[in-house]
């Protein structure tokens, strides 16, 4: 076996694992909130901890994230900030130039107008 099939088999117990552990503890966790909380402030009926667990799962479909790394959106503007760090001033110039031709927008604010 390849060095790579042994440390998948030895990772896919684990993230199994990890994952049985965050529904368990997730699921708990909102459940106490949740019938700690709306009930008194709301008159909302308790819940189950089934209905717990469907309301994490719903909470990270819509707000996305396990909360242990940033964001896609973050890899996105450091890629960016990367390949704009890479260019020539001039470069840069012509990028800004296409993106408020683009944009339709006007100068930035700090920039003459002829004034």
């Amino acid at each position: 076996m390849r060095p790579r099939w042994k440390r998948l088999i030895l990772m896919a117990p684990l993230a199994i694992l990890g994952m049985l552990l965050f529904i368990a503890i997730g699921g708990g966790v909102v459940l106490y909130l949740w019938n700690w909380l709306l009930p008194p402030l709301f008159g909302w009926r308790e819940i189950t901890f089934w209905q717990a667990v469907g309301i994490l799962a719903l909470c990270r479909i819509l707000f996305g994230g396990s909360g242990w790394r940033g964001s896609a959106r973050s890899n996105v503007r450091r890629r960016m900030e990367e390949r704009c760090d890479r260019l020539t001033p001039e470069e840069r110039e012509r990028f800004r130039q296409r993106m408020r031709e683009r944009l339709g927008s006007s100068p930035a604010a700090g920039e003459s107008q002829g004034q």
